[in-house]
């Protein structure tokens, strides 16, 4: 909806030059006379792509890893965990610098990079609960009657780790649109042509002290959206512990 909201082309400029927030420019204008607002909600695009894209990307990838390593265990378990395990050792953000200075800019690049240096946290979250899970009374009775290993997985095990897959997802989707700004700030997301929240911080830098409103409206849209996606993690979470508290009343 970005072009019904924004009022002006995100890269149109006129003769405002770092005019302050007014009634022709909600946020003020930037240092190339462009509406900041209109780059702003054009911005929303790229993050929340970026944030739920490499989000679901990612909860497929580690929920397959952590309910394999944790099903079958022996070998499979311990190379995917030796794997965690260096991964772990090192910061998501330095990983995913390092993957974009490796695979270079771009759109697909960048969400490739978050998504592997995010694959860890699930990975480890489900493991843990298949752990729990697969000696339990319902497992071992679909495993005598015959049923097949695929089958007690995805009818049995993963709806059972459906709780904290939902609050990670909310986590890896926040830590995905922080680290697409933090990327697109760095100069190593996507293109500079594209308005981004990160590109649109790393332009404030210089003008800062004459034009505040430059970081304090992009820094207040990436804080407002991850805030927001977190509480919806917890609702979801407080929601699905109620029901699962009535079905076992």
């Amino acid at each position: 909806f970005a072009p019904i909201v924004a009022p002006y082309d995100p890269n149109a400029q006129d003769y405002a030059f770092l005019e302050p927030p007014s009634r022709e420019h909600y946020f003020g204008t930037d240092d190339l006379n462009r509406d900041l607002f209109s780059r702003i909600v054009y911005g929303a695009r790229v993050s929340l792509f970026f944030g739920f894209s490499t989000g679901l990307i990612t909860m497929i990838i580690g929920v397959g890893m952590g309910l394999w390593a944790g099903y079958h265990g022996g070998w499979v378990d311990t190379v995917i965990m030796r794997y965690i395990d260096i991964q772990w050792a090192f910061p998501y953000f330095i990983i995913a610098v390092y993957l974009v200075a490796v695979f270079g800019t771009g759109l697909v690049n960048v969400i490739i990079a978050i998504t592997l240096a995010f694959l860890d946290d699930f990975a480890r979250v489900v493991r843990g609960m298949v752990l729990s899970l697969r000696h339990q009374e319902f497992v071992e009775a679909s495993r005598a009657t015959g049923a097949h290993t695929n089958r007690i997985i995805l009818r049995h095990i993963l709806p059972n780790t459906s709780a904290p897959i939902i609050v990670q997802a909310t986590v890896s989707v926040s830590y995905a649109i922080l680290a697409e700004a933090g990327l697109s700030f760095l100069g190593l997301g996507v293109e500079p042509s594209t308005p981004t929240w990160g590109l649109i911080l790393s332009d404030a830098r210089s003008f800062f002290s004459r034009a505040w409103w430059l970081a304090i409206f992009p820094g207040l849209a990436i804080t407002l959206t991850v805030l927001s996606i977190n509480f919806l993690g917890d609702a979801l979470r407080d929601l699905l512990d109620v029901r699962e508290y009535q079905d076992e009343g």
